[in-house]
Order: C-alpha cells, then structure tokens, then sequence
C-alpha cells in the first residue's frame, strides 16, 4: 500500500473531510475517496474519521491507497486513418467517439487498443502498460490528429515541446452564438470544477494557466466556424474557455445548456493542424488532419 500524508490549512476548516481530500487530489475520485474512508483507510490525527467529519486547521490527515492491479490490454484490429508514420513517431486521425488509452470502465476499443496491433512492441513505455506510447490525448468524442511516440527518446523529446507549448496545436470548432470580435485571446487558468468534480471550469485560484486565441472562420446564423490556437494545452480548454465567453461548442453535453437541433456526438471540435519538431531529424512536421464527414456535412447544413 502507498501512504499519503498532509496537513489541513485553515482555508478548508469545517470543510467534510471526503470533499478536502478530492480538492486537495485531483487523480482521486470524491466516490472513491468516500469508499477508502469507509473501509477505515482514512485517519486524521491518528484516529479514523468518517465521511462527515470537518476537518480543522493543522488537523493531520492520513491514508493509504491499496495498489492497483493494472488489467491486461489487448493488442485489437481495429482500423487506424495514420496521417504520419516513421520509426519514431505516428500521427493519427482519431474518430469521434474513440477513448485514446485505456481507464476504468474503457479497457478494449481504444486507440492504444488498435495502436498495439499496428505497432506491435514499438510503443514508449514511459507513461506504463495503460497508455503506451501515449504523450497527449484528446476527449473521446474530439477528433483529429494525436501523436504518439514509438520509443521513448522520442517520447522524451516530444512531451519536452509540449511542456513548452513549442507544438502548434490548431482545432476547428463550431460554437453557439455570433462573436462580436473577427479574433480574440481568452486567457483563465483551468482547474477542477469547485462542486462537480467531472467538470473542468475557470479557477484563478486552484487552476493552471491558460490561453486560448481564437480566430472566425465563417459565420452563420446561430452560429461561428472558428479555429482555436492552443498556447497552452488544458484538460477542456476549449471548451471550457469558449464557454466562459458565453459562446460553449455546439453538441458540448458538459459545458453547454444550448439547444442542439442537430444529432451530434458531443461537442463539434476537432484537432487539425499539428505541429512538431522531428526528435530524429531536427525538422519541422506539419501534420493537416481532414475534417470527418459529420463536421463537413454540418458546415454545408448551416451554409443554407
């Protein structure tokens, strides 16, 4: 078992210890907190608590994560659209609807699933036998292009450009609503949600910085064709910044209470253009993944 332990500040005084523990760890699920408190894994000042305990300042809290028994992924032949291939990298089309690796409740049909039948063995292993070859992703029902690295020196070199936001990142989108400016840059550091913790939101306080410029490409009646350039790359980023400027991604189920006259499968957004250094040969790769059928078919519907 892995023990953790921290002190409570007076911030979070008289907040239910279950809903500390889930502000305080981003990876832990409230739910699953709630059943390590139950089964007496939690102890503040060295007596086990329950669920409903509020906590105190300098109130000293521990517990003990029991280890993970990771399950077995299975290679599965599954067709990839592969916009790039080399022997340190491929680039890939991702479809809507596709879960990029492998996590609870997703464990076959993933694009790691289908990744390690087409590349066998040549997969980085540095982020573990769930996400081989994995250095990014993007959101289940998000298209477009995901670069994945088949060992892991270019896995190294690639997530070192993507801690440096040096990797161009450009996604079309459609959102509701008319923007008043042709382009503009939102900028909100994005953090867990305060009460919903499936949801991402703007949080200056407990979130990471972030930056979005967006740029009209057509507009429509109800609605703008936009590109979205990343400078920083969030979980929801997207979608969450166009949301705070009242203009959420058309189909968004999470950050969107619009009406969606159309039948879509979550949000409208897709990752086009992507841009990287070779960790091989130094050069600069531009990777421009075709929008899928359902995005094209919509533009032609809302040009009418």
């Amino acid at each position: 078992m892995e023990e953790f332990r921290f002190q409570i500040t007076e911030e979070m005084e008289e907040e239910r210890i279950d809903k500390c523990m889930s502000l305080l760890i981003d990876s832990l699920s409230r739910s699953f907190i709630q059943k390590l408190i139950k089964v007496g894994q939690v102890r503040v000042n060295g007596t086990v608590v329950k669920g409903s305990y509020r906590v105190k300042a300098d109130d000293d809290v521990q517990f003990c994560l029991p280890e993970s028994v990771e399950p077995d992924i299975q290679p599965e032949k599954i067709p990839l659209d592969i916009l790039y291939e080399d022997k340190s990298v491929v680039v890939v089309n991702k479809p809507k609807g596709m879960v990029v690796h492998p996590a609870a409740g997703h464990y076959s049909g993933t694009l790691v699933n289908a990744l390690m039948y087409h590349c066998g063995s040549e997969l980085s292993g540095i982020n573990g036998v769930m996400r081989p070859g994995i250095v990014h992703r993007i959101d289940m029902n998000t298209t477009g292009s995901v670069i994945v690295c088949k060992n892991d020196a270019a896995h190294n070199c690639i997530a070192e450009q993507l801690k440096e936001h040096s990797i161009r990142r450009c996604y079309h989108a459609i959102c509701h609503g008319s923007l008043k400016e042709d382009q503009g840059t939102i900028v909100g550091a994005i953090g867990r949600h305060p009460t919903d913790r499936k949801k991402m939101a703007i949080n200056e306080k407990n979130g990471k910085h972030a930056v979005t410029h967006y740029k009209v490409l057509k507009r429509f009646k109800d609605y703008t064709y936009i590109e979205c350039r990343l400078e920083t790359g969030r979980t929801h980023q997207i979608r969450v910044h166009m949301a705070s400027i009242g203009h959420p991604l058309l189909g968004d189920e999470v950050y969107s209470n619009r009406k969606n006259p159309f039948i879509l499968q979550g949000q409208t957004l897709h990752a086009k253009i992507l841009g990287f250094i070779h960790p091989v040969s130094d050069v600069y790769i531009e990777i421009d993944a075709p929008l899928p059928d359902y995005f094209m078919h919509l533009l032609k519907i809302l040009s009418h």
